[in-house]
């Protein structure tokens, strides 16, 4: 069976099923190296920390979701 089939007979499944799917599936995933996850909070609040100071180039969200 390939991935494809794979995920098209998951997606056929009730939304039950398919969250319990899901659950088992992220569970069986290594879990995060600290040192990235740390490095993406230190990045993240950087930037929010910069668009609090009026710093950060934004984007409007109409902007974005309307493409």
């Amino acid at each position: 069976m390939s991935i494809n089939e794979l995920i098209e007979e998951a997606l056929d499944l009730p939304v039950d099923e398919r969250r319990l799917l899901a659950d088992v599936i992220e569970s069986s995933l290594p879990a995060p190296d600290p040192e990235i996850e740390e490095a993406w909070i230190d990045e993240s609040m950087r930037r929010l920390e910069a668009y609090r100071r009026g710093e950060a180039k934004t984007i409007p969200f109409e902007e974005i979701f309307g493409k």
